[in-house]
């Protein structure tokens, strides 16, 4: 290999080793602590501290590694909670159902464990439905919601074809077919690196977890129609999924909403585009001055 070459190739790594490394170091360096929500396990970080916290919810089959981007950006501007929901991660996965509210109570759990008072709340993809589901039980806990790529409004997909999808997410080929969805998930920028640790993150996920939060996800009761009276961030991927409409019926719940879309990403776009991801919501949070 040319000299010149060799050299380039170990000064972009150099460039690049830095942050990922100190993002790292934020995060797994940071002590693992559980809370108890009923019977369950509930694993979380803290970073920071105060009564007031920007909580991190990850999406279905994911776990609070996926955050990892942003605590480098947000620890020490205000305390920072991520979460391994109910049969996720390092949690309890027992086999019961896992529901919106199971998820939402979890949350809460943290919360007491930690002293915290206020959330803010980011779910990414189904984190969306389940702080939406924190708010309607705990609204007075509630600063204000973030959806990452996910939906207020329930899948556009007869329930009969969601319900079919849910059989074979617990059958046989469980893994080959969650691979194919989450495949579908990416697009063609889509590094390798968050390929790869998006894949396997999420095949991790127990087969019994994956299917019962899905079903959970086709309940039409958490779909309902009612305000969201606090301010609220829309941070999304452009995609046919999210077109004029869905602002629209977004815009009927939350007025004010401030609604954000980001070109040329995948679904994962706080891991994809982590610095352009950052600043939008940084800029949202001094809005409202949850940050100096």
């Amino acid at each position: 290999m040319d000299f010149r070459c060799t050299s380039a190739l170990i000064a972009a790594a150099l460039c690049w080793l830095p942050q990922t490394v100190l993002a790292a170091d934020k995060l797994d360096s940071a002590e693992s602590k559980f809370a108890k929500s009923g019977d369950i396990r509930v694993h979380y970080k803290s970073l920071g501290e105060g009564e007031t916290a920007l909580v991190f919810v990850h999406g279905w089959t994911c776990d609070l590694t996926f955050w990892r981007a942003q605590v480098e950006e947000f620890a020490g501007k205000i305390r920072l909670l991520l979460i391994d929901l109910p049969g996720h991660g390092k949690s309890d996965k027992p086999k019961i159902e896992y529901t919106m509210d199971l998820f939402a109570k979890a949350i809460d759990a943290v919360l007491t464990d930690t002293g915290v008072k206020n959330a803010v709340l980011a779910g990414h993809s189904m984190g969306t439905p389940v702080v939406r589901q924190f708010y309607r039980l705990f609204p007075d806990k509630t600063r204000a919601l973030i959806a990452v790529d996910g939906s207020f409004r329930a899948f556009p997909v007869a329930r009969e074809q969601m319900e079919k999808f849910v059989e074979q997410i617990v059958g046989a080929n469980s893994k080959d077919v969650r691979g194919r969805m989450i495949d579908g998930m990416f697009t063609t920028k889509t590094s390798p690196e968050v390929r790869k640790s998006v894949k396997d993150g999420m095949l991790d996920a127990p087969v019994h977890v994956a299917g019962s939060a899905m079903r959970s996800m086709i309940d039409p009761n958490i779909w309902k129609e009612d305000a969201i009276k606090v301010p609220v961030l829309c941070l999304m991927a452009k995609s046919p999924n999210w077109a004029g409409a869905y602002q629209e019926y977004v815009r009927k719940l939350a007025p004010d909403v401030d609604y954000q879309v980001m070109d040329g990403v995948g679904h994962f776009l706080m891991m994809e585009e982590p610095k352009a991801f950052n600043g939008k919501l940084a800029k949202f949070l001094k809005k409202h001055e949850f940050v100096k």
